[in-house]
């Protein structure tokens, strides 16, 4: 299933306006997981690429929400811009899966260097006794790199998010707003409106 063409062409006309804006982080969005136990867990992640296949983010595999998507495959996301008309947001649901070692080693390389040497030393979600222990497995890291290329950890990568649900919010005075759903029904894409 690809995402509905005009559902898609909309939301990549907002994330171009949203980053023309101004907005200093026009691809932060919110990530929704469910646990084992069934407790929901929200946090912001960078979207890093929408496509016809999905949209596309990045983290540790062995972080508490890489555990959750583990356990379960339904995730929501959510991207606010207030700058946008009268603020727009777009949630998106569906099922998340891992992308292949090649996408997560292109992504890798494109990285600051700062940043491929924290997906190594950083032990995310873990307890951190003191911030000296994090400072020392930097340095470690950045010994064991020294004058190469620092290779993706097997920990790391990307995950796609393949929507059955996109919806786009458009706010308005009186709180009037104007909402359009997406779903995968039956087969195919329908589009509806809500009441505000």
């Amino acid at each position: 299933m690809t995402i509905c063409p005009e559902a898609l062409a909309e939301l990549n006309a907002l994330l171009t306006a949203a980053a023309a804006s101004g907005d200093p982080d026009p691809s932060a969005m919110t990530l929704s997981t469910v646990d084992a136990q069934g407790r929901p867990h929200s946090r912001i992640v960078l979207l890093k690429g929408v496509g016809a296949d999905g949209l596309r983010f990045f983290t540790n595999y062995t972080s508490a929400k890489g555990r959750e998507l583990a356990s379960n495959a339904q995730v929501a996301l959510c991207l606010h811009w207030k700058q946008l008309r009268d603020g727009v947001q777009v949630r998106v649901e569906g099922r998340v899966e891992q992308l292949s070692a090649a996408d997560s080693d292109a992504y890798f390389a494109t990285r600051p260097r700062g940043s491929q040497i924290g997906a190594w030393a950083s032990l995310q979600s873990q307890t951190l006794p003191d911030r000296g222990d994090f400072e020392a497995r930097i340095a470690q890291y950045e010994a064991e790199f020294a004058g190469r290329d620092v290779p993706r950890p097997p920990h790391w990568g990307g995950y796609l998010v393949r929507p059955d649900l996109i919806e786009f919010w458009y706010g308005a005075n009186f709180r009037l707003h104007e909402r359009q759903r997406y779903e995968w029904r039956d087969g195919a894409w329908q589009r509806r409106m809500l009441y505000p």
